[in-house]
């Protein structure tokens, strides 16, 4: 068995999601089934060593996890040649430079979205790449869901005839910090340190859409900072400089409309925390996270506008729960192997920093939109 060992340096793996997302249930896992497995006698083995400022949680973590290796040196660290690949899960407007001196040092990058808070650093990050001629690409796990996987059969079947309307409805109530412990970074409600729902949230639309519905062309968007003031990791109060809802309607290519509400001030009554249906003028369909329900034509109910009486139809029941035809995994880790095999094997792999870039650019373009009260238009982006 030829094992081809790949060294990433992670950057930002103490927090949440770096921790259980990409470290745990992406490449621990990975290495617990054996590697990346490319055929009956060749592997790829990824070996994590973390990297952080924080030394008691970077050796916590290790311990916990059985990992070697840790550094709080990212020089030191960029110049090991045992590591083929920098991960950067860091707060986005410390993202840039880090990957800058990565792609300096010869490394192949992956990192979070967004990639930056400008367009301009976003896109310099992979017109550098490009010319460094490292591997790169940038984390778009949604593709990855069931849920969202299931919506793209059906649009890649022709299931709902023409595309008449896409609605999306994103988020969950965010506890302020006071009376019940806030389960978001307070960063992420600070405009000054790169908070905000829109570069958080638009970046995950931008490729959604793009991969499965339609290339985004314009944006309409208002937003709102609903709770003016909310609590710390230490327990003290600060004023919230950020927007935490987001109502945006982007234009696709063709002209369909996808309209797209995102919240961390809502109290959820829906099947999941993110829910896109879809409308087409063969049937319908609601996709989650995981589950997909579909109505054709020829089962959509019939209904009569009748406010003085009870609905007699229950709408929940006109829907069928799409099964599982294949076995879904993780998306990060999914996406984990396939950008192994591009690094090891030169397998294809789109979803690159110019992706990246286009998701920030979303998010600039929204926040112009919101601040102008107008339709602004998405340019394309050129390799």
């Amino acid at each position: 068995m030829q094992t081809h060992r790949v060294g990433i340096l992670m950057n930002g793996v103490t927090g949440r999601m770096g921790t259980n997302q990409h470290l745990v249930r992406s490449l621990l896992a990975i290495r617990q089934q054996g590697g990346v497995r490319l055929s009956d006698s060749e592997t790829i083995m990824p070996e994590p060593v973390l990297l952080g400022r924080n030394a008691a949680k970077l050796s916590a973590l290790a311990e916990k996890y059985g990992i070697t290796k840790w550094t709080m040196d990212l020089d030191a660290a960029l110049k090991d040649p045992s590591i083929g690949i920098y991960f950067d899960a860091l707060a986005t407007g410390l993202r840039p430079e880090n990957v800058r001196k990565a792609i300096d040092a010869g490394k192949h990058i992956y990192c979070e979205k967004p990639t930056a808070l400008t367009l301009d650093d976003a896109y310099d990050m992979y017109a550098r790449a490009k010319k460094a001629g490292v591997k790169h690409g940038v984390v778009q796990d949604k593709l990855w869901l069931p849920g969202l996987m299931k919506l793209k059969t059906l649009v890649d079947t022709g299931f709902f005839g023409e595309l008449i309307a896409v609605r999306g409805e994103f988020g969950y109530w965010v506890f302020e910090g006071d009376y019940a412990p806030c389960q978001r970074p307070s960063w992420n409600y600070r405009k000054e340190d790169g908070g905000g729902i829109i570069f958080d949230m638009f970046a995950h639309w931008r490729y959604v859409l793009d991969h499965i519905l339609g290339k985004v062309r314009a944006v309409s968007c208002v937003a709102a900072t609903h709770i003016k003031q909310r609590w710390d990791e230490a327990g003290k109060p600060y004023p919230c400089t950020a927007d935490d809802a987001a109502y945006a309607t982007f234009e696709l290519e063709g002209g369909l409309l996808a309209h797209f509400n995102s919240s961390w001030c809502v109290r959820v009554r829906r099947d999941d925390l993110l829910v896109i249906q879809v409308d087409g003028t063969k049937g319908s369909a609601v996709a989650g996270l995981r589950e997909c329900f579909i109505q054709p034509a020829g089962a959509t109910p019939r209904p009569v506008w009748n406010p003085d009486v009870d609905n007699p139809i229950n709408f929940w029941d006109g829907w069928t729960k799409m099964p599982n035809q294949r076995t879904y995994d993780n998306a990060f880790k999914v996406q984990w192997e396939l950008f192994l095999r591009h690094v090891v094997k030169n397998e294809p792999f789109p979803w690159t920093l110019l992706e990246g870039a286009k998701g920030v650019q979303l998010a600039e373009k929204g926040t112009e939109s919101w601040h102008a009260r107008r339709w602004v238009d998405v340019p394309e982006l050129k390799a």
